[in-house]
């Protein structure tokens, strides 16, 4: 879908009414185009601490070319500064010290990541000093402009060597609308990370289940996982059942038509892929309904429909269908379950206490279940804030415009950016990142 305030605010005459009014000026965003390079560009590293000399290295398997000493006259793609040594305030000035000189010399879209240890790993000065970096990282993110992305993540001692995929991820186009994040790896345990002999197709020989498949987000799930290798299954309800079976016979995979609110889904989900695919690999819980009004006006008679039946199809079914799978060993080891959340279920919206509980529960269940998972199995979620989709386009025009503007990049993310973001979560070699819920939203100004 075109954004038409966009394509104005890049027209000559358009950037100059923009630039006069102090108008929102969105930067049309790089995203990834499959057999382009991970990282088109060089990407300079600095810093101190556990990573910093490994950096080029790391980078440099994933194809990415990086140097650790910088050019005032050259122009870079992405930075990475390795925080991990910062022990005291005082030693903040180093942020300082790295970007103010190379801000200037980034490409457009450029891509900043910051290194540091979790806070709550260490303590006093130290613990002052990492904990600062959550507020030098977003409000970078909100400086940086030209469609750039900062991120932060804390790297917990021992799992140095599971950064790669995460680094992949976030200085690559992959991530073009996350920004102001903070990640975790390792923070529930170093497992190493598994085996990936081409970047290109990491999901190579697993199987991937995505609900809600059919069109939307969950269809472009499907088809970037599909991309990275994966036999996707697709589940859908009847009333979407020719429109799941056209995606998945393009995929060349399987599809399984069923309500997923049914007493015996889960049941059946977890026989299928036992019986058909000896298990499965990636679970992304992706179907999800709204019922929106204001919980003053959701009156008894109504309220088993608009209360319960979202709460059934985007909480209780993911958390149903997840045990079910579990307890029966569906979940292949070093397996990945995703949930789909929302931004509304961390900052609330109005007309939407059911739905924001039920995304809420969703960052619930991976809290619940980050700890409790063995063989290198994870669970994470993502949040998507505003999305481009057949049901954001029937948002009225200027609520639609309010809600694409107030986030650092001025623009609604794509379905694109939320599958990406899952992929990540499921490639092998990102077994250390659990209990993560990251935001696919351009960076909220407001709530989040």
């Amino acid at each position: 879908m075109t954004d038409l305030y966009q394509g104005f605010a890049s027209s000559s005459i358009g950037g100059l009414i923009t630039k006069n009014l102090g108008l929102p000026a969105p930067t049309k965003l790089e995203r990834y185009v499959e057999g382009a390079p991970l990282v088109d560009g060089t990407v300079a590293v600095g810093g101190r601490g556990r990573l910093a000399e490994s950096l080029v290295g790391i980078l440099d398997t994933l194809g990415i070319a990086a140097v650790g000493e910088t050019d005032a006259d050259s122009t870079y793609r992405g930075l990475v500064f390795d925080a991990t040594g910062l022990t005291s305030s005082d030693q903040l000035v180093a942020l300082r010290d790295f970007f103010t000189p190379l801000l200037r010399s980034l490409d457009r879209c450029p891509r900043v990541v910051v290194l540091g240890t979790p806070p709550e790993q260490v303590t006093g000065s130290e613990r002052v000093a990492q904990r600062a970096l959550e507020g030098f990282t977003r409000s970078l993110g909100k400086e940086i402009g030209r469609g750039g992305a900062v991120q932060l993540v804390y790297v917990a001692d021992g799992a140095e060597g599971a950064v790669a995929s995460t680094l992949a991820f976030l200085l690559s186009p992959k991530s073009a609308y996350v920004s102001g994040q903070v990640v975790r790896i390792g923070a529930h345990g170093a497992a190493k990370p598994g085996p990936v002999t081409d970047w290109t197709r990491p999901l190579e020989g697993k199987v991937a289940l995505v609900t809600g498949a059919s069109r939307g987000i969950g269809e472009q799930i499907a088809r970037v996982l599909h991309r990275d290798g994966a036999t996707v299954v697709g589940v859908d309800v009847p009333q979407a059942a020719s429109e799941l079976q056209g995606v998945m016979k393009e995929l060349d995979g399987d599809h399984l038509v069923l309500d997923i609110t049914a007493k015996d889904a889960p049941q059946r989900i977890a026989h299928h892929l036992s019986t058909k695919h000896g298990g499965v690999d990636v679970v992304v819980h992706n179907a999800g309904i709204t019922r929106d009004r204001k919980l003053a006006n959701m009156a008894p008679s109504d309220s088993g429909d608009r209360w319960e039946s979202v709460i059934a199809v985007n909480l209780t079914a993911p958390e149903r269908i997840t045990r079910e799978l579990l307890d029966q060993g569906v979940v292949n080891k070093g397996g990945s379950i995703i949930g789909v959340a929302s931004i509304a279920g961390i900052a609330g919206n109005v007309g939407q206490t059911n739905y924001a509980a039920s995304k809420a529960g969703v960052i619930g269940l991976v809290d619940s279940l980050a700890d409790e998972l063995k063989d290198g199995i994870t669970i994470n979620a993502v949040a998507p804030g505003f999305i481009i989709t057949q049901m954001t386009a029937a948002v009225p025009f200027a609520t639609r415009e309010v809600g694409q503007r107030l986030n650092a990049m001025a623009q609604g993310g794509l379905p694109v950016d939320v599958a990406e973001t899952i992929a990540w979560y499921a490639n092998p070699a990102s077994t250390a990142v659990n209990g993560n819920v990251v935001r696919v939203c351009g960076q909220m100004m407001l709530g989040a």
